[in-house]
Parts: C-alpha cells; structure tokens; sequence
C-alpha cells in the first residue's frame, strides 16, 4: 500500500540527525515535527520567525498568535526564539540551515525542483522556498510518486518554472525513498507492499534499481 500523509512524514524524521537546523515547508513536510525521534535534539525552524517550532498544540495549548509559514498554530520548544522575518531569511541564505523539507509539483533526475507555480493557475506568490532551496546544506523533498492522473512526478526534466537548480538531494513519496545523484533517481526503499515493478512504472525519469530494495520501516 501507498503510504499516507503521516507516514511519509514518519519516514522523512529518520532523517534528522541530532543538531541539526531544519526548515519544513507547508504541507506534509510540517507533520515532521511530531515525530522527531527520541534522543535527539533539533530546532526547526518557520520562515516567518520562530527558530525551535514544537509539534501542534492540543486544545489546552493552542494559542492564536503562535503560528508557522503555513498559518498553523504550533507551538514553541524549550529555548526557542521569536524574530522577524529578515532575520529569519538571513539565517537561510547565510546557511546555517542543515535540512529543508519542501513539496513539490515535479523533481527531475538532476536534482531540479518545481514547486512554486503551476502556469495558468493563480498563485500567491513564491514564497520562501527559492531562498530554502539555494540556502540550506541539504533538500529532501516529499510528495506523491504520480499525479491523481497516473502521471509521474518524478522526470527526465520539469516542465514546470524552476524554483531551484541541482540541488534535491533525496526524495520520500508515497511509493518510496530515491537519492538524487549521478544525474539519475537511486531506489533506496519501497513502501510496505508496494512493488518494484510499480515504482519503476510510475518513475518517468532515469531510475536505477540495485539488487534487493528493502521495505521502510519505520521504528
């Protein structure tokens, strides 16, 4: 089975390392916050000024004023600071981001991410996410591996504007794990259930598949 919003969330906080500074975009990648792995300390950080974004409140915590670039409420971690957004965006393009965590429309072989506009369709604006892309020292990505329209996400080249360039490092769909290298997509895992045969035929970029791919797990 295709994982769901949560786990691929689930899956992409064994990613985080004990330290490090992440950025999570709007969408799946802030569910990342609850499920950051015991032992480990990080701060994540929200674009629009919090540096140390806890998981999501529960009613008793809620609180209007506090919320994340997505306009969620969330809540604030032991030591965290508040800014403004200036400060917020010099930390990103000075690189003291470790990790972002973004979605995206389309992700090519190259590492080449669209995720900002859909040509034709109206849109609010870019955002963050071209400064998150060119300014953090690593880009994981996460989406579905195909469209609701079968087609795949995952390219030769994006069709779509750019938002960055050779810069996606790795990628967790709903169908799998792929490492962006070599001008080709690596098959590092698979979804529980979910074959081969099915990753490789949603996959319209170079996909390169080495001896058994283990199942994710997620403990």
């Amino acid at each position: 089975m295709s994982l769901n919003r949560e786990q691929i969330a689930q899956r992409v906080a064994k990613e985080l390392a004990d330290g490090y500074y992440v950025n999570l975009g709007i969408g799946i990648p802030t569910l990342v916050a609850n499920y950051v792995p015991e032992g480990i300390e990080v701060m994540l950080q929200s674009e629009n000024g919090l540096l140390g974004m806890g998981p999501y409140p529960t009613e008793d915590e809620l609180d209007a004023d506090m919320i994340n670039a997505g306009k969620e409420t969330v809540t604030a971690a032991k030591g965290a600071a508040i800014f403004n957004s200036a400060d917020s965006f010099a930390m990103i393009r000075g690189g003291h981001v470790d990790l972002t965590v973004l979605g995206a429309f389309e992700v090519d072989q190259h590492g080449n991410i669209a995720s900002w506009m859909i040509p034709k369709k109206l849109i609010k604006g870019m955002g963050g996410a071209m400064d998150l892309v060119a300014g953090a020292k690593n880009i994981i990505v996460t989406m579905t591996h195909a469209s609701k329209h079968g087609e795949s996400k995952l390219l030769k080249e994006c069709s779509l504007p750019l938002t960055g360039v050779n810069c996606v490092k790795k990628i967790v769909t709903d169908l799998a794990v792929l490492e962006v290298k070599d001008g080709a997509f690596h098959l590092l895992e698979r979804a529980p259930g979910v074959s081969v045969d099915e990753i490789i035929s949603k996959t319209a970029g170079k996909l390169i598949v080495e001896g058994d791919v283990p199942e994710m797990s997620f403990d």
